[in-house]
């Protein structure tokens, strides 16, 4: 039931492990052109997987829950759980579709919440749904965007959180063909896995974000020191990239929902608020590399931004720390013109002041200041030669640190780095 970057994920995974799977979406114009084996996402391997579904009859669209849950055997709930201006987590998509649902499924059917929902959300479907002869599990999800399909298949643990063991049981079954960690534990355990795992992840981003500005104030290479530091197996190098600040869909809404919860608990998680305001300090700071760069004020500079989605391999703009920066630096009086890969046809919630180039050339011409906030590889294979040809300046913030210093300084560029 949904058919976002979770749902069909999940839809498709499901029926390429040999399940018949029905999606269901209330966007018609969506639902049809998923039938057509249309991925409106970028996920490499999703659109595949989806064209091998419907191909072999495993895997079907269709509009609303009534018709995908009345023959099923689990219907897995992948809506959206969008956060209040408090912190928590509302709760109206996944109680609307719990008792839609309540009409139609058959007896002894078992309902999965793969949505991100806050402890306790399972017994609100069961509140909602009032069907004894239905148990709700908990399945959480941990899949990131751009290698949703590989997390999916290739998971590093499957959780499920069931006070029924028969039911934990059956969903375990599920993903028998998958070669993983099960480890079968409460609802509340379940669900709080979830938003333990993502805001650790963020934690260590926040980290390793605090400790370039450390490198950059005694003259070390954060790079030389994250390398070092990732040897240690108690720490690895995976979430030890400095750069603009994290974001997407899922870190913002899970550490302020992780807040809430821990607030409703009788617990002040300042160490967890002390992660949230780092990353907002980041990006400050990267607003501020750029107003050195451009020589001490924005005011009347023109800005090429290279990389608009919060991380590469995807077209997801949700809470990009791209346009956080992109919006302090036209608060500042900047023009911002910026390229990115997959934001050619969309602009999310990009600022309609801010010209979207065609290619990473394109938005160069004239600028004082080149920016690179999203890791696009290509990026990377631009010459700078090429660029200094166009812009008006010299001045360079790469804030995933993924251009070649050297090359660039070498032709007269001023490179701004993270931690460097």
């Amino acid at each position: 039931i949904g058919t976002g970057y979770v749902g069909l994920t999940t839809g498709a995974c499901l029926a390429h492990l040999g399940h018949d799977v029905v999606c269901a979406d209330i966007d018609e114009e969506k639902v049809a052109g998923l039938s057509r084996g249309e991925v409106p996402i970028v996920e490499e391997g999703l659109g595949d997987l989806v064209v091998e579904g419907i191909a072999n009859g495993r895997l079907r669209f269709v509009v609303g829950s009534f018709e995908a849950v009345s023959d099923c055997q689990a219907a897995f709930l992948c809506v959206p759980t969008p956060q209040g201006g408090d912190g928590s987590v509302d709760l109206s998509f996944i109680e609307t579709a719990a008792a839609e649902m309540a009409e139609a499924m058959p007896p002894d059917a078992l309902v999965v919440n793969k949505s991100t929902v806050p402890v306790g959300s399972t017994q609100v479907v069961e509140r909602v749904m009032q069907r004894r002869d239905v148990a709700v599990v908990s399945n959480p999800e941990f899949l990131r965007e751009g290698s949703a399909v590989q997390d999916f298949l290739f998971p590093d643990r499957i959780v499920i959180g069931s006070d029924d063991r028969a039911a934990a049981e059956k969903v375990a079954s599920f993903y028998d063909s998958v070669e993983a960690p099960v480890l079968i534990t409460d609802p509340a355990s379940a669900e709080t896995i979830k938003y333990a795992s993502n805001a650790f992840l963020a934690t260590k981003l926040s980290f390793v974000n605090a400790l370039a500005a450390v490198c950059e104030g005694v003259g070390a290479d954060v790079n030389d020191v994250v390398k070092g530091l990732g040897y240690d197996r108690r720490i690895g190098h995976q979430y030890l990239q400095p750069g603009p600040g994290w974001g997407g869909s899922c870190f913002p809404k899970d550490t302020s929902a992780l807040l809430h919860i821990a607030e409703s608990g009788g617990y002040d998680f300042r160490f967890l608020g002390g992660v949230i305001a780092v990353n907002e300090e980041q990006f400050s700071r990267v607003a501020e590399k750029a107003r050195h760069a451009a020589g001490g004020a924005l005011a009347g500079s023109t800005v090429a931004v290279w990389g608009l989605t919060f991380k590469a391999g995807t077209d997801d703009m949700r809470d990009s720390p791209a346009l956080s920066v992109i919006d302090r630096l036209l608060a500042d009086g900047a023009t911002v013109r910026a390229f990115d890969p997959t934001v050619a046809a969309h602009r999310g919630g990009l600022d309609e002041r801010v010209e979207v180039g065609t290619d990473p050339l394109a938005v160069c011409g004239g600028a004082h200041v080149l920016m690179v906030l999203t890791e696009w590889s290509e990026f990377a294979d631009v010459e700078p030669d090429d660029v200094a040809a166009l812009m008006a300046g010299r001045g360079l913030v790469d804030t995933r640190n993924l251009l070649d210093r050297d090359a660039w300084t070498g032709r007269g560029f001023d490179y701004y780095g993270i931690g460097r």
